[in-house]
């Protein structure tokens, strides 16, 4: 799964290759557990989701792993899955719970609009 698009991320290195990063590119970061159904369901969609936007990466985050239940504190994730989007170093949106290929186009499209390729 581990590539320089889509790539596992934890409190550690999260600002460096989260917040850093985002200023050469958008960047999602899934905020999800591995007990939770809708974050099992979104994985697949938001990894087909980047398929079709080479200039947007996916930071998945396991709040079960070490500290990265820190993040999800952070950044007062009240549930499971959340999707946030880093951009320029800010948080720009997010969203929470499954969602199809559609509105997750949607939500990037209204955020970073034309930086993003159009159908």
């Amino acid at each position: 799964m581990s590539s320089n698009r889509i790539f596992e991320t934890t409190y550690e290195d999260f600002h460096e290759v989260v917040i850093q990063a985002s200023h050469t590119r958008p960047i999602l970061v899934d905020i999800w557990a591995d007990w939770c159904a809708p974050c099992l369901v979104l994985a697949p969609v938001l990894d087909n989701v980047l398929s079709d936007y080479t200039d947007v990466a996916l930071a998945k985050v396991d709040v079960d792993e070490g500290e990265n239940m820190k993040i999800a504190g952070r950044y007062k994730v009240r549930g499971f899955p959340t999707v946030i989007l880093f951009f320029q170093g800010e948080e720009k949106g997010r969203f929470h719970g499954a969602k199809s290929k559609t509105e997750i186009k949607s939500f990037l499209a209204s955020l970073i609009g034309n930086t993003l390729p159009r159908d």
